[in-house]
């Protein structure tokens, strides 16, 4: 089975492409210990089975708010095989943001470019190709409302999940003098092995940095947690 979550900003068409790519074939329930609503569903592709995660809607990956440590926990800890952005197409840039987070945390990334009617109707010009090419990742467009897409999104899934399709490996850069400060953080990380096979050790640094509590905790048991204070006091 080929496990799907989809994320996106709020009121991007989220909902609706989860429908469509479900249909009927839906469980609702809570994530576990929280209030917030969790939806799951299943489809049928070309004869292989997907498992669809709905993630809560979210412009970041940040833990300062719930949604936001839901959807940024689901991916690193579950590892689901593709995570489909589903992106504004009438609003990129603060769309995009959370597409270089998703890059960021090294995840299998197929983005939706949603509203593609709306594009068109706008006169809004997008080379998607080009947008593809810049991002590393496949990008389908889609309007969620009629359904326009969805098979091309299911496709560009597939071959996600089977490794098909060439990507480039984008990095969103800091600054030098931040840049030298991860590096001097992720060397350290990728000394314990363990810690750095189940996350991405650059995301780590970069999070260590923010003083992210969430991920800190995760790191503190780490033999080489006293070397990492000392290089991030400097």
């Amino acid at each position: 089975m080929i496990r799907v979550a989809l994320i996106g900003n709020p009121n991007v068409g989220k909902t609706e492409l989860f429908n469509r790519l479900t249909g009927l074939r839906q469980h609702v329930g809570n994530w576990p210990g929280v209030t917030v609503e969790k939806k799951t569903g299943k489809c049928i592709y070309k004869g292989e089975e997907m498992e669809i995660v709905d993630l809560p809607g979210t412009y970041s990956l940040t833990a300062h708010a719930i949604d936001e440590l839901i959807a940024r926990d689901y991916i690193v800890e579950e590892k689901p095989d593709v995570v489909v952005d589903i992106v504004d197409g009438t609003n990129l840039e603060r769309n995009l943001y959370l597409t270089l987070l998703l890059l960021e945390l090294e995840a299998n990334v197929v983005v939706a470019l949603n509203q593609w009617d709306m594009v068109n109707e706008r006169g809004i010009e997008i080379d998607v190709n080009k947008l593809s090419e810049l991002l590393g990742v496949p990008v389908v467009p889609t309007v969620a409302t009629t359904g326009e897409g969805v098979e091309a999104l299911k496709e560009a899934v597939l071959n996600a999940a089977e490794g098909r399709e060439k990507r480039r490996k984008v990095v969103m850069g800091y600054g030098e003098d931040v840049e030298a400060l991860i590096k001097k953080v992720e060397a350290v990380i990728v000394k314990d092995t363990s810690l750095s096979s189940k996350y991405p050790p650059r995301w780590l640094a970069i999070k260590l940095l923010e003083r992210d509590e969430e991920v800190t905790k995760r790191v503190e048991d780490s033999p080489f947690w006293d070397e990492m204070r000392e290089v991030l006091k400097r």
